[in-house]
């Protein structure tokens, strides 16, 4: 909005003209975000020990979560709020792109929220079944997914076009054409990426930290993708209408950040379902709009091996009758019960995330 508002004032006063940059409307964005956290966030955090929407804790859990019982949770809609305020601010709100975006974090968040909220009226750490949240998230997950096949099947010009080909790192020619295939990929992309960040959300300040230095690093991808000398430069796929995502994923990086001022340990208030589901779908949808979708595999690496822990802990349970690879899933808790103070699981876990990071920002010049 105030885009609209502020650019055409050049025409008067040269000093507007800033605002017609990328980058200056990114950092003001994530400026915005953080203090509209930042004021918002008490309120919020009193708003929901009024309505008593506290967690609930796993009965098979670590003792020690026990005194966490009651913290206020439902704080992802500090950050969904805050992200998508923000980016109706500063962002071109004429691009497909931003609206993809901000439409996939709202409705992965809602989700979560219904979740979140069987969870209070129930009493129980568990809300919505597996299966139906799942067949959910899948529902949803191919609503985007059909829309960007649309985009990428029928030619609306460069602004509103969706490219089907993938872009694997390391290879500068081959580009392989998916087509149709491409909705599928989509599919297991976004629903993946929520469940994985949902699952290392189980100690203070371990899930928005990670997704935090994810999103910092998808900014920085999101304007290389979207600007013609620096792609070309660095020879990764020019999407043109990126550029204005990056406004959003700057809104996120903000948001993001403002939330761990609350949910560092000991946590004032958790993100619950509704943050976590919104968190990943939001990385999936940047990664796959500027076509590094492979590379977030890399990028959200503490993520992905949050949910393999999982995986191996279930399988090799059935497999094994019984036994189980580690004391808990997911991992963070098995350091949990193998005598790790939290506080340390989680700056060493965000240690092994900025190095997740910085590799997956390397491939840039390794193509």
């Amino acid at each position: 909005m105030l885009f609209w508002l502020l650019v055409p004032l050049q025409t008067y006063v040269s000093f507007f003209r800033v605002f017609g940059y990328i980058t200056v409307r990114t950092a003001l964005a994530g400026m915005t975000a953080l203090a509209l956290s930042w004021i918002l966030g008490p309120w919020l955090i009193r708003l929901l020990k009024k309505r008593q929407i506290g967690q609930e804790i796993r009965s098979d859990g670590p003792q020690s979560h026990y005194a966490k019982k009651g913290t206020p949770s439902m704080g992802g809609l500090l950050i969904i709020g805050t992200t998508l305020v923000t980016t109706l601010l500063w962002g071109n709100l004429g691009n497909v792109y931003v609206w993809i975006g901000m439409a996939t974090m709202v409705f992965f968040g809602l989700i979560g929220f219904v979740d979140d909220l069987l969870k209070v009226r129930k009493k129980r750490s568990l809300g919505l079944g597996v299966f139906t949240k799942l067949g959910l998230q899948i529902l949803l997950a191919a609503v985007i997914g059909g829309i960007l096949l649309y985009l990428g099947l029928n030619n609306f010009g460069p602004l509103r076009h969706f490219d089907l080909r993938l872009f694997p790192p390391f290879f500068k020619l081959w580009t392989p054409y998916l087509g149709w295939f491409y909705l599928p990929w989509i599919i297991f992309i976004l629903v993946g990426s929520s469940n994985a960040v949902n699952l290392a959300d189980g100690l203070d300040g371990l899930a928005i930290g990670l997704t935090l230095i994810s999103a910092t690093a998808l900014t920085a991808l999101t304007y290389v993708a979207g600007h013609a000398l620096w792609s070309q430069y660095l020879n990764i796929a020019r999407v043109r209408p990126a550029a204005e995502l990056t406004v959003f994923a700057g809104a996120l990086t903000g948001a993001c950040l403002g939330f761990l001022w609350f949910n560092a340990h000991p946590a004032q208030v958790f993100m619950g379902d509704a943050g976590a589901l919104a968190l990943g779908g939001s990385l999936a949808i940047i990664s796959i709009l500027i076509k590094q979708e492979l590379l977030l595999f890399a990028l959200a690496g503490v993520f992905i091996l949050e949910a393999l822990s999982v995986l191996l802990q279930v399988s090799y349970f059935k497999v094994s009758g019984g036994k189980r690879m580690f004391k808990m899933a997911p991992i963070h808790h098995h350091f949990e019960l193998s005598g790790w103070q939290e506080e340390k699981i989680v700056i060493r876990f965000w240690i092994v995330g900025i190095i997740f990071a910085l590799l997956s920002l390397s491939t840039l010049k390794l193509r």
